[in-house]
């Protein structure tokens, strides 16, 4: 039986849940579903440029953990832009910190979503 997973802290929600390249209908678009928690990983490695350790311990993960959500959603993102593909960004096992209620999420989502 394996471990449950805890529960992610995620400190900014998405402004935008859904990318597409231009010129492409919907209807002709695959996706590629980016999870909350990996937008988070990507948000705080990449954009604010923290150390992997301090943006662990801001998501209240192991800084393994990090690592492997950073992999995941750098894979995800490359995959959608060579090949053309529409990102959305929903699901995973995350918590909003602070008062993100604002921007209609919940303080608590623990969602499965796709890989």
């Amino acid at each position: 039986m394996s471990r449950p997973k805890r529960c992610r802290r995620v400190g900014l929600a998405p402004n935008v849940d859904y990318f597409k390249p231009a010129g492409i209908r919907m209807v002709d678009l695959e996706e590629t579903i980016l999870a909350v928690d990996e937008f988070e990983a990507i948000r705080l490695k990449d954009l604010e440029g923290l150390e992997q350790e301090e943006s662990a311990k801001k998501m209240n993960i192991s800084q393994p953990t990090f690592h492997r959500l950073v992999i995941s959603a750098r894979e995800k993102i490359a995959e959608a832009i060579v090949n053309g593909k529409a990102i959305r960004i929903e699901g995973g096992n995350f918590e909003l910190y602070p008062n993100l209620k604002k921007r209609g999420y919940n303080k608590r989502h623990r969602h499965g979503g796709k890989k």
